[in-house]
């Protein structure tokens, strides 16, 4: 497979929250269910997990930011079936 034929899948924000922390690092390999990030939304803490087996090839957020619902999170490129 090349990197041009990589599904790229990326994890987005499903409600307006604030980065806690985050789990990954670019280029890191995961798998599905791997605690990503942590949010914080009304005083809960929110683990958002990996859809996909994959490699980390972009984080969009910093701890403290405030994200919006649909904001993109992470991108991963998914391992070939």
């Amino acid at each position: 497979m090349t990197e041009a034929d990589q599904k790229i899948h990326t994890i987005r924000a499903e409600m307006v929250a604030n980065v806690l922390s985050v789990s990954v690092t670019i280029g890191e390999s995961i798998i599905i269910g791997q605690t990503v990030l942590l949010l914080d939304s009304m005083k809960m803490e929110i683990p958002v997990l990996s859809e996909v087996s994959g490699k980390v090839i972009e984080i969009a957020v910093t701890p403290g930011e405030i994200i919006q619902e649909g904001d993109p999170l992470i991108m991963i490129a998914e391992h070939g079936k």
